[in-house]
């Protein structure tokens, strides 16, 4: 129980917090609109990603956190919309986000492309209080109240490919730095969204013909904040099933994390994945890893002579 409080405590302190608000995925490479809207449309038909990420699960209160994005194309192919949702809860705290993007494929040549991005967000925090588990058996600062706030906010991102083997991209998700917070006394300074700022790149190595190399890397930056950077390998085989590793910088000396990944691609339209990270911090012997499940789909199957870019470009 005592975990619980400590990690409330780092949680809602009403302080200028600015690390990492950003929900974070391991299977990033596969996610790309949920920190980028420059990715809407570039599949060509509909596509519908769900991830389910369960965080530290030996720890009470620890992360939990879900998402649902769609994009298609629209009017031309080189229009794309889609849309985000994604809902993150730790402790007593919820974290509901409605996110709408649109792209345009400012460059449309034979062996590059190019995409420019933006998107809206409406974001809700709360509180819940009832689901408290107080020292005492009636605590009336709590009271079994909930407190709720809702924010607006919108982003950019640019993302393009090079003959369909190389992919890179960067992006601000939100750029409205809005005092956020459920404080109410005006002498306390509330929390911050910081602006954070995504840069990604991958691609396709083969090495013959039922394998490939498939390396990735996100970097995400925060003012006054270390740089996380996610570096993953990954082995394809047969362009049916892939597996690798993957090292996340930050935390202490040693990193983050270092992650175990696979990816099944059932048949052209639908694949499944899943990651599990072993914690490297101080951190460890409390919190247990990570594990995260992803289903990616294309929703309709496409016409005879369109483009079938890989799922992960």
């Amino acid at each position: 129980m005592y975990k619980f409080y400590f990690l409330l405590l780092i949680v809602f302190l009403p302080l200028s917090i600015f690390a990492q608000q950003q929900h974070q995925y391991t299977q990033f490479m596969y996610n790309k609109l949920s920190y980028n809207p420059a990715y809407a449309g570039i599949r060509g038909v509909p596509t519908m990603t769900a991830v389910y990420r369960n965080q530290w699960y030996k720890l009470d209160g620890a992360p939990r956190s879900a998402m649902l994005s769609m994009h298609a194309p629209v009017f031309t192919q080189r229009v794309g919309v889609g849309g985000v949702l994604s809902h993150n809860s730790i402790g007593l705290h919820d974290d509901v986000q409605l996110t709408a993007t649109y792209s345009y494929n400012v460059i449309a040549a034979e062996n590059f492309n190019l995409r420019v991005g933006v998107s809206g967000t409406l974001r809700v925090l709360s509180l819940d209080f009832s689901e408290a588990n107080p020292l005492t058996a009636y605590d009336p600062s709590l009271d079994n109240k909930r407190m709720n706030d809702a924010y607006a906010n919108f982003g950019a991102g640019i993302y393009g490919t090079f003959q369909e083997r190389l992919y890179i991209g960067f992006s601000v998700p939100r750029i409205v730095q809005n005092n956020i917070g459920l404080n109410t006394d005006p002498d306390v300074q509330t929390a911050r969204e910081a602006r954070h700022y995504y840069g990604t790149t991958g691609g396709i190595i083969p090495l013959g013909k039922d394998f490939n190399l498939l390396p990735a890397v996100l970097v995400k930056y925060v003012h006054h904040a270390p740089i996380d950077v996610d570096v993953t390998l990954n082995l394809e085989i047969k362009e049916k099933v892939t597996t690798g590793l993957a090292y996340r910088a930050g935390g202490d000396g040693k990193g983050e994390s270092l992650d175990l990944l696979a990816y099944w691609q059932i048949n052209p339209r639908i694949g499944v994945g899943a990651s599990y990270d072993l914690t490297l911090t101080n951190l460890r012997s409390y919190t247990g890893g990570t594990f995260e499940l992803l289903v990616y789909a294309d929703l309709v199957k496409r016409k005879k002579g369109m483009s079938n870019p890989r799922f992960f470009m």
